[in-house]
């Protein structure tokens, strides 16, 4: 027994003797506290930023409607040079069937003042009808800036504040915890490549969307109320994150002495940013119904392109688009989208909690990735962002997603040309996940020693390999091959059927560690009355 209470001490003074090491490795980034972490980190995520945008973007030379980037600069343009209320109508002036305005007034409200930069720097970029395809080398730069400085002021802040809360209020976090978080907020593969390369501006409205979260952390429920209606008001695809607010916001107002009140003040100061927004188009019905319609895009069918969910997965056995109406399909997917929401949910209104609520917006945005109408692969953002935030917490199960996140969008930025920031940014990505600060791995001593853990893990790895070595094996396919004739899209259709299965179980797994949270939190209660 001496011997081997020694040894285990030995074995815990090696383990306390690593990590000090590990923190003397990070030192130098660390020791200043977080401001100093995030201003570097920062620098280091711009140069990847500006770097991936020297790359293609989507439709780069290639007319007649070009791809998203003329969408962007076409709607500097339409706002710009109409008034407010001509923006969402189809008109001489406005045609809506080249790149209309189909997001919600905070994005052309955004594209205006976009649009004065650019006019204020180049006015052809954004004049009205001669503009159209407009990709001379000053037009492309300033529209990669108006990206960049969106990051800076919107995105960043919201990552630092988000940080600041969390580290805070986790009492076990240490500083190496913080850099390695920051680090894989800020160095999201896959936003970099939307935002930076194929060209978009998800991250005023993820931007908005972190605030909101750590608003929310931090007990400011009616700025964060604010926060995200802002990011709603931004893009439409920030409802994937509705059910998960208003459930906890519900369960926390429940729990108050006068719950009414609560929920009154949050609902008027919903109402209220909702007026202020959408303003312009409140004085007529027929302009609100006409910047609706233009939101819900139902003509497109319940999916595009190869989106690896449960529509466009399972179309390979069931023609959804023949065998049933637009209406019927939305009726289904609006039912199978509820019913996945429902559990975590209920579960935030039972028990409302911080964990919980992170876990619950991972949930819902799943839950609408795979059931919602009308999904494209760039959707994927939306659960990839809470997974970032509970990376600390799902370390290898955030990796896991991270890599089948990119691969799912793979087809998409092959098409944009952007195979070589594709790889440079999984394998940055991967350095950073398992640098000396980093939390790849699970630590010595959390392992159970037990035979049939070690079974267990043997076989979970050896699957793991599998599945990675098909997807490596699949991407060189992909790059140096032609599918058969018969079937143009095969490559596609594997690698959606791949991503589909993961995200699925994904989804299962973060479910499944929700609800686990509600049986601690019933254990801890009875502790107490004991």
């Amino acid at each position: 027994m001496g011997k081997k209470k020694e040894k285990k001490e030995i074995n815990e003074k090696v383990d306390v003797e690593a990590v000090e090491i590990e923190d003397d490795t990070w030192w130098w980034l660390t020791h200043k506290g977080i401001g100093a972490t995030f201003l570097c980190i920062s620098v280091f995520a711009l140069l990847v930023r500006v770097a991936v945008s020297l790359h293609p973007y989507s439709g780069a030379g290639s007319p007649p409607k070009f791809g998203d980037y003329e969408a962007q600069r076409h709607w500097m343009e339409i706002t710009l040079n109409l008034p407010v209320l001509e923006w969402y109508r189809n008109s001489t002036s406005n045609d809506l069937s080249y790149w209309g305005l189909d997001y919600p007034p905070l994005t052309a409200y955004q594209s205006y003042f976009h649009g004065l930069f650019l006019r204020f720097f180049d006015p052809d970029s954004v004049s009205l009808f001669t503009s159209r395809g407009y990709e001379t080398y000053v037009g492309k730069l300033l529209m990669r800036w108006t990206v960049l400085s969106s990051d800076t002021l919107i995105f960043f802040p919201a990552i630092f504040y988000f940080a600041f809360v969390y580290h805070s209020s986790c009492h076990s976090s240490c500083k190496n915890d913080c850099a390695w978080h920051i680090a894989m907020l800020l160095l999201n593969p896959c936003l970099i490549l939307i935002d930076h390369g194929h060209f978009q501006y998800n991250c005023i409205s993820l931007g908005l969307t972190v605030a909101a979260i750590a608003a929310i952390l931090s007990q400011r429920e009616l700025l964060a109320s604010c926060l995200f209606t802002l990011a709603l008001s931004h893009k439409q695809m920030s409802v994937y994150y509705a059910p998960a607010f208003f459930s906890h916001l519900l369960g926390k107002c429940l729990r108050r002495k006068n719950p009414i009140h609560g929920v009154a003040k949050l609902g008027l100061t919903v109402l209220g940013t909702f007026t202020v927004v959408w303003w312009p188009y409140l004085h007529s019905t027929d302009a609100l119904l006409g910047v609706l319609s233009r939101l819900a895009p139902f003509e497109r069918g319940i999916y595009e392109d190869y989106v690896a969910n449960f529509w466009c997965t399972s179309s390979v056995i069931i023609k959804w688009k023949r065998l049933f109406s637009v209406h019927s399909l939305k009726f289904l997917s609006l039912t199978a989208t509820v019913l996945t929401c429902l559990p975590s949910m209920v579960q935030q209104v039972m028990a409302p909690s911080s964990r919980g609520f992170l876990y619950g917006l991972l949930n819902s945005s799943f839950a609408f990735y795979l059931f919602s109408f009308q999904v494209h692969e760039k959707s994927i953002l939306l659960p990839l962002l809470p997974a970032s935030l509970l990376a600390l917490e799902e370390r290898r199960p955030f990796k896991w997603l991270m890599f089948y996140g990119l691969f799912s969008m793979f087809p998409l930025l092959c098409r944009d040309k952007l195979v070589l920031p594709y790889f440079a940014l999984h394998a940055l990505f991967m350095l950073l996940y398992h640098a000396p600060c980093g939390h790849g791995g699970t630590p010595r001593n959390a392992r159970p020693n037990n035979t049939k853990f070690d079974y267990f893990d043997s076989f979970k790895t050896f699957m793991n390999g599998f599945i990675y070595l098909s997807s490596f094996i699949l991407h060189i396919v992909y790059l140096t091959m032609h599918p058969p004739e018969k079937f143009p899209y095969l490559f596609e259709a594997i690698i959606m059927l791949i991503c589909f299965y993961q995200f699925a179980l994904f989804a299962f797994y973060t479910n499944v560690k929700q609800w686990s949270l509600l049986e601690h939190s019933t254990t801890d209660e009875e502790k107490k009355l004991i």
